[in-house]
């Protein structure tokens, strides 16, 4: 059986919007991984890792935003604008991605 492969924010054909991108961001945010790892070739165990990591370091703010002292959350919107920008690149739309969820 072969293991899934990640390929990467760069190379997500969403520019990395969805659940694997918005976790890895946030890993840059809390400087778990330096912001020029994108994640390619990581296998689904690297990435569940990753995840608890990241859960763990917004526990102490509620998983929220709104909730993170201003340097991290400035960090945060600057990190996310990016993101829209680079997805909307690649052709991301919102309102198309919306539709997956009715």
């Amino acid at each position: 059986m072969s293991q899934s492969i990640y390929p990467g924010i760069k190379n997500d054909p969403t520019g990395g919007m969805h659940g694997h991108g918005k976790m890895i961001r946030d890993a840059w945010v809390f400087d778990i991984l330096p912001e020029t790892e994108d994640c390619t070739g990581w296998t689904a165990q690297q990435l569940d890792n990753l995840y608890e990591q990241v859960a763990k370091a917004w526990q102490p703010y509620g998983h929220l935003p709104s909730q993170l002292p201003p340097d991290l959350r400035e960090k945060h919107a600057r990190i996310f604008q990016q993101a829209l920008e680079f997805a909307r690149s690649k052709g991301w739309n919102a309102d198309d991605a919306l539709k997956d969820d009715k």
